[in-house]
């Protein structure tokens, strides 16, 4: 079997063949800053409403608690976060000036950035964590936001045309940074308000081609641990929520994932001492009727007499909230010996970070050369269209459209057509649905061909009858937009045949 091209081969490849040939400045730095966005991480944003949760979200992505989680200065503005060889914060300003920081005595960013607000572009922060080598993660300031400035610089980031001109100054690395997310994880609690579709609507129709549909968008349930009153069990009635949740918005983001993300910060970032580990492991011991009593309020945790000190169980409640320390009572009495990473462990259970780590990874990062190979000719496509002079014109559609011929672009015509389907604009029959979502999102034949133990003889006869199933299908009953989606899932299934036989 044959394995296939990635895709942001052959665009930089495009990109570092037409750069030298074009005549305009302003051209070659627009390819010169798609090139260079192809070889980094894919960028997602977190977005969602004020006070959603989404800054200790990003700090549990991070592994790392360096992201204010506190109203101040650094809250409201754009904060990218990227993989680097040391530390390093940056407040970069409009005119493109930066002014770098140290993190703060807690490692965090500091409250105060030193600089006014409305010179502040975005910050930029280099981080050792081996969790952004494959990931940048953006943390916006809320999309609703009764601040102005803030929304709109939220909407800047996310939204930003990457070929529009750049006018406020910002140096080729700024304007790089602000140009616009690949993918967006959007964070809302309990129920989904009118302006929360509104903004996913809006990502939907102004981001990069490939970002803007329900393939590339996760919704993330923050603080179902909220749901019940303490020490009750959360879980079944977030995930019933989340199956609603995930109905309603599923024109607009792929799946919804229930979160305690104040259990997942703690657990990732290694807040939770083994002091803290043997105060719960104390307040366990007592009997049951003085547990519930502790665990009925915030206040009562904090004011009844315990064997802990009180300022002791204000850190837990930091930490853990109530539903958390209720967690790790519960698990303590019922295993004594229970060791403090065994504990560490089961919390980030309990925190539901898991299944979003695997939908991350399902959903962003195993589609990452797709993602970014179509954002790349969407981008060039339209500096295409904004080019100065025609011969520049011709060049970038010359060799756009020698990509275009290739069987590997392919894959991104299956995506085009899954977000079509996904997104509601073409019906098809549910299992035809699903049969076309796997072979857009998977290179995996077992996986598309729903095959996990099939040898490659059988898997190669499953993709012939699936692209002669299609074929029929585009040519008897399907209507003229059916059509067209399923002859182009018609030659994805020929040459997913054609990648599985064997090499002489």
């Amino acid at each position: 079997m044959t394995a296939p091209v990635a895709l942001r081969q052959v665009v930089a490849g495009l990109c570092d063949e037409v750069s030298p040939r074009l005549t305009s400045d302003a051209a070659r730095n627009q390819v010169r800053r798609v090139r260079q966005r192809l070889d980094e991480p894919l960028r997602v944003a977190i977005a969602g409403r004020l006070k959603a949760g989404k800054s200790t979200l990003v700090n549990a992505l991070i592994g790392r608690r360096v992201a204010p989680t506190e109203v101040g200065e650094c809250t409201r503005v754009v904060t990218q976060f990227r993989y680097g060889t040391a530390d390093r914060v940056d407040v970069v300003r409009r005119d493109g000036s930066r002014v770098s920081l140290p993190l703060d005595e807690t490692g965090m960013i500091p409250q105060r950035l030193g600089v006014p607000a409305a010179e502040v572009a975005f910050v930029d922060v280099a981080l050792t964590s081996a969790n952004l080598r494959d990931l940048t993660v953006v943390d916006t300031p809320g999309l609703s936001s009764t601040n102005a400035s803030v929304s709109a610089g939220a909407r800047r980031f996310l939204f930003e045309d990457a070929t529009a001109p750049i006018d406020d100054g910002l140096d080729a690395d700024s304007a790089g940074a602000i140009s616009g997310a690949e993918a967006i994880v959007y964070v809302f609690t309990q129920a989904v308000r009118s302006d929360d579709l509104a903004a996913l609507e809006a990502f939907r129709s102004v981001s990069a081609r490939l970002a803007s549909n329900p393939i590339n968008s996760v919704g993330l349930f923050n603080k179902a641990d909220k749901l019940v009153e303490s020490p009750a069990d959360p879980w079944p009635v977030a995930e019933r929520l989340a199956n609603d949740q995930a109905a309603t918005l599923r024109r607009v983001v792929s799946g919804v994932v229930p979160v305690v993300g104040l259990l997942a910060e703690t657990t990732e970032a290694g807040r939770l001492t083994a002091a803290d580990c043997e105060a719960l492991r104390v307040l366990s011991g007592l009997p049951v009727t003085e547990r519930t009593l502790l665990l009925a309020s915030v206040d009562l945790f904090v004011s009844r007499p315990a064997p802990v000190p009180g300022e002791h169980r204000e850190r837990l409640l930091t930490l853990l909230d109530l539903y958390g320390i209720g967690f790790s009572l519960a698990q303590l009495a019922a295993h004594p010996t229970l060791g403090s990473g065994d504990l560490v462990r089961m919390l980030y259970q309990a925190s539901g970070f898991p299944r979003l780590r695997h939908t991350l990874d399902h959903a962003f990062r195993w589609r990452t050369d797709a993602i970014k190979a179509g954002w790349a000719l969407s981008t060039l496509e339209k500096a295409a269209g904004h080019a100065d002079t025609i011969p520049d014109r011709e060049v970038l559609r010359d060799a756009i459209e020698r990509v275009l011929q290739r069987p590997e672009y392919h894959r991104l015509r299956l995506l085009e057509v899954a977000q079509q389907v996904s997104g509601g604009a073409v019906e098809l029959p549910a299992p035809m649905e699903q049969e076309l979502t796997r072979l857009a999102l998977s290179q995996d034949p077992q996986w598309i061909l729903s095959l996990p133990a099939a040898g490659v003889d059988e898997l190669r006869e499953a993709a012939l009858a699936a692209a002669a199933r299609w074929r029929v299908y585009a040519v008897a009953g399907a209507s003229p937009a059916q059509s067209r989606v399923a002859q182009v899932v018609h030659r994805g299934f020929h040459l997913l045949s054609q990648r599985l036989r064997v090499p002489a």
